[in-house]
């Protein structure tokens, strides 16, 4: 059995760690409710846009289309991997690279593949076994709409260079504190509805269908790629909060598990102690 103070020192550290995470549970539980409100106030204007914009894109002609909805023989890919600048979140980060790295593997093996990163910890990784052609991890440290529009901006002036054939945006998806949902979603090119529901709408274009869906595409897939990347900061702070918990839990468990070890030392060096008096009593005594 260990000694006292080696226990103690045991109880002192757990007792530390137990406060830093018991205090980072507390700031993201602070952070996460103001991301959980941005991103569910976004949530229905982004998905509404981008349900009018494949309606339409579905109804144009392929003279008349949008470059940006031409589909292409697909040789090269960019995968846009969107993870955080810091750990401590369980499995938040490892499971969109682990994801992306399948992708890249498997579903892309024939393909040319490279990487934009959004995230310090996807850069960490990724471009040690990948082409990374941007890292965008600043973009944390001050998330705003138009920060992001600017690295949408350059994903489509890439596709639209021709320098890459599809663009697809791995990230967590944010629902509820403990759960996050990995998703895949295409960027581009813009996937169009399909149902005939979709191809039947009546609208009144003013001035033309065209011009209008050249104005909503850009707008459509900058608000794609916020949400996306908003989803990641919400499912982060929600992923870190429930890692701090089940960490600050484990930390009492540990911390009770040792100081029931050390009353136990404890009583054993005092019975021995007591133990060693009466014998040296009774040896006095004969």
């Amino acid at each position: 059995m260990a000694n006292l103070k080696e226990i103690r020192n045991r109880i002192s550290s757990v007792s530390s760690t137990m406060q830093i995470t018991s205090a980072m549970k507390m700031v993201s539980a602070a952070k996460l409710k103001k991301a959980q409100d941005a991103i569910t106030a976004m949530r229905p204007y982004a998905n509404k846009l981008t349900e009018l914009l494949q309606s339409l894109s579905a109804t144009l002609d392929g003279d008349t289309g949008s470059k940006f909805a031409n589909k292409r023989d697909i040789n090269k890919v960019l995968i846009v991997a969107i993870t955080s600048n810091r750990g401590l979140c369980g499995g938040f980060n490892s499971n969109i690279i682990k994801e992306s790295t399948r992708l890249a593997n498997e579903v892309y093996a024939n393909q040319e593949v490279s990487f934009v990163v959004i995230g310090k910890k996807a850069n960490d990784v990724l471009s040690k076994s990948f082409n990374v052609v941007s890292n965008n991890s600043e973009v944390f440290d001050d998330l705003t709409f138009n920060n992001v529009a600017e690295i949408a901006q350059m994903l489509m002036n890439k596709f639209e260079e021709d320098e890459f054939d599809k663009i697809e945006l791995v990230y967590n998806k944010f629902k509820n504190a403990a759960t996050q949902i990995i998703m895949m979603e295409q960027f581009l090119p813009i996937v169009p509805a399909e149902g005939e529901e979709n191809l039947n709408l009546d609208y009144i274009f003013e001035p033309s269908k065209v011009e209008i869906i050249e104005t909503l595409i850009p707008k459509s897939l900058k608000t794609q790629l916020y949400k996306a990347v908003r989803d990641s900061f919400a499912s982060e702070h929600g992923a870190r909060m429930t890692a701090m918990h089940k960490a600050t839990d484990n930390a009492t468990e540990l911390r009770d598990e040792l100081l029931l070890t050390y009353n136990k030392a404890r009583q054993a060096a005092i019975t021995n102690e007591i133990l060693e008096i009466v014998g040296g009593a009774e040896a006095l005594n004969n």
